[in-house]
């Protein structure tokens, strides 16, 4: 096993499109984040479905009035929030675990399991919803992942405090 200083790769720029692994990374992050800009349409949708509006300017239809509370809107704004609370720190550990320079099997698979779990949480939640304990499984599956690159990166950088 290489250490950090010794790796291969940092002969070359690990944040390049030379790297499969930040390829991977890349691919895997945009999708995540066209999920997220999907959950705002989504809450439109379900807005317009059930004809609830926050606003008195977003009033398109008559003899309705200003809502805050509806069920089906709320659902899609907490799974909305959900996202930005585990996906934005996700993003961030992504970055600084690509730079140990992981092995590639095992980050790739990482950022293709973390993805279709937060988009299985989106359908299990806000789309579909099941019962528990379908969402804590596709909650818990990306903040492990999170976890795991965590620990990786304290590990390797350990020697240096």
């Amino acid at each position: 096993m290489s250490t950090p200083m010794s790796s291969p790769m940092l002969k070359e720029q690990l944040l390049t499109l030379d790297n499969p692994v930040f390829c991977c990374y890349l691919f895997w992050a945009t999708v995540l984040v066209v999920k997220m800009l999907l959950m705002s349409l989504l809450t439109a949708l379900q807005r317009f479905r059930y004809k609830i509006f926050p606003n008195e300017e977003d009033l398109f239809f008559k003899n309705i009035e200003v809502q805050f509370d509806d069920p089906h809107v709320e659902r899609v704004r907490r799974a909305h929030r959900n996202d930005m609370e585990n996906i934005l720190p996700y993003f961030i550990m992504g970055l600084i675990y690509l730079s140990t320079d992981p092995n590639p099997t095992v980050a790739c698979n990482l950022f293709r399991v973390a993805a279709v779990a937060r988009i299985l949480h989106t359908l299990v939640y806000a789309v579909y919803p099941v019962p528990q304990p379908s969402r804590i499984l596709a909650f818990a599956t990306m903040l492990l992942i999170t976890f795991y690159m965590a620990a990786v990166v304290a590990l390797r950088t350990l020697s240096f405090i």
